[in-house]
């Protein structure tokens, strides 16, 4: 898959026990990034951080760590990102999403060598 060197970054912020039809969100959220043919989709567990009510979540303590932070990242040309945004607004009932431009460079293994 080819991407222009200006591209944007979609960033989710849920939590890891947030579900959507009773699947982890998450992994919902990827599932329909690569249904869709979105560019690519990582999801990165945080060990620290807490959201809008203030309450921490930490890996630290065992009362508090069924709910970690997660942030899927997906990468893809603007108007994709856009498409995808009521995708989005359908499945995360609590959570924040962010949208910036980034400049791509991609490191891909040349297999003609």
């Amino acid at each position: 898959m080819k991407l222009p060197s200006e591209a944007c970054l979609l960033r989710i912020f849920v939590g890891e026990s947030d579900k959507y039809d009773g699947k982890p969100l998450y992994e919902t959220i990827v599932n329909e990034a690569r249904r869709r043919h979105l560019a690519g989709a990582t999801v990165l567990r945080g060990f620290l951080g807490f959201g809008a009510n203030s309450r921490i979540h930490t890996s630290k303590l065992l009362r508090l760590s069924e709910d970690l932070p997660v942030v899927i990242e997906i990468v893809d040309e603007p108007s994709k990102i856009e498409s995808f945004l009521p995708t989005l607004d359908a499945m995360i009932k609590e959570g924040l999403v962010t949208i910036e431009k980034v400049r791509i460079i991609a490191y891909r293994h040349n297999s003609n060598t």
